[in-house]
């Protein structure tokens, strides 16, 4: 998948605060989708959705033990939005001293 496409899909999977919620619980440890749902006050149903989205723009993978199936992160797949976020790098600074060099121009 071309780098544009990824990033597309990084941030329409997290542009949604369910999702973003299941990337940090994921980050920290793998979860099952019914602790999930369970901590996110969600349907099962909906928690795959969800699940499945996440799954789309590599975020996440399925893991099953027995009958119960656990998320976790993909680390990997992060890091095309921290490369696209790391392009600002360089602007980052003081909002004055933003506002001051645009004033001077």
């Amino acid at each position: 998948m071309p780098e544009d496409l990824k990033l597309d899909a990084v941030f329409s999977a997290l542009a949604n605060e369910h999702r973003r919620a299941i990337v940090r619980a994921v980050g920290l440890q793998p979860c099952s989708i019914s602790q999930l749902a369970r901590f996110r006050g969600l349907s099962l149903p909906a928690m795959h959705k969800h699940v499945g989205i996440l799954e789309d723009a590599g975020l996440v993978t399925r893991r099953k033990v027995g009958r119960t199936t656990f998320l976790t992160l993909k680390r990997e797949s992060l890091g095309v939005l921290q490369d696209w976020l790391g392009q600002f790098h360089i602007h980052w600074g003081s909002d004055q001293a933003s506002l001051e060099n645009y004033k001077e121009q």
